[in-house]
């Protein structure tokens, strides 16, 4: 798969570098942009308030399949109900909420876990086979938790209480799974 990652930090470099591990073509831009002209999908790992500017200087953004996994630590933007819908107002492609549950500091140790962790992500139809795929290829099991709408809003509200979790635990991973399961 062709993968244009949209952020070089902590979660697109170390996502980038997790796909690239299983035989994806990663193409890993910058705050300088680029060209994500025939990508199968595009993942959007900024800072909240870097969104507008980050894909603004991307070209080639054209109805692609995206993957928001951008964290929200600023105001929301009130004209979107998430990031997700911010950011598929640009692309105008069917878009996942995914990977913003996890810490990007624990992706080197995904595999040593007894058993997958899971990655919570909220999806258009048309975006939930790429949201599992890829979560899967980053060692994760994908639990879909609904719609974009409103599950990407309901994913975004959640990071204070992983962000509360992670003052006593530090970085974790976690897992969601039926009884039996684990």
């Amino acid at each position: 798969m062709k993968i244009v990652v949209i952020g070089r930090g902590h979660v697109g470099g170390g996502l980038a570098r997790l796909w690239s591990g299983r035989g994806h073509q990663v193409g890993a831009l910058g705050r300088d942009g680029g060209d994500a002209t025939g990508a199968d999908v595009v993942v959007v790992a900024v800072g909240a308030a870097q969104i507008s500017d980050a894909l603004g200087a991307v070209t080639g953004l054209a109805g692609q399949p995206t993957i928001d996994a951008c964290n929200i630590y600023t105001d929301r933007q009130n004209a979107f109900p998430s990031l997700s819908h911010q950011i598929q107002s640009i692309i105008g492609g069917p878009t996942a909420k995914a990977f913003s549950t996890n810490f990007a500091s624990a992706y080197d140790q995904i595999g040593e876990q007894r058993v997958a962790p899971s990655n919570l992500y909220a999806a258009d139809d048309d975006a939930r086979s790429y949201a599992e795929q890829l979560s899967v290829d980053a060692g994760y099991e994908p639990v879909y938790v609904g719609a974009l709408d409103p599950g990407a809003r309901l994913l975004e509200d959640s990071s204070g209480l992983t962000r509360a979790l992670a003052a006593r635990l530090g970085p974790f991973f976690y897992r969601y799974a039926q009884p039996g399961q684990l």
